[in-house]
């Protein structure tokens, strides 16, 4: 699989940042979840599944320039 940088929030250009493959999905960079209690909210969460924490501004910014 091959991953294409579509966009960060952070000024430094680290996580959260999101991508997408080559294979038509997304793929999210940034800090794992560890809140005990957001954890505990999480529902059918499979085995190698984490959570991961972004800011709705990047979704917003990403969908704007993919649907533009």
């Amino acid at each position: 699989m091959r991953l294409r940088f579509l966009g960060s929030t952070s000024e430094a250009g680290a996580c959260p940042s999101l991508y997408e493959t080559d294979r038509g999905t997304i793929v999210v960079q940034g800090l794992t979840l560890t809140d005990a209690e957001a954890l505990g909210d999480l529902r059918h969460v499979l085995d190698g599944e984490s959570a991961v924490e972004v800011p709705k501004e990047l979704l917003v910014e990403i969908a704007r320039r993919v649907l533009d």
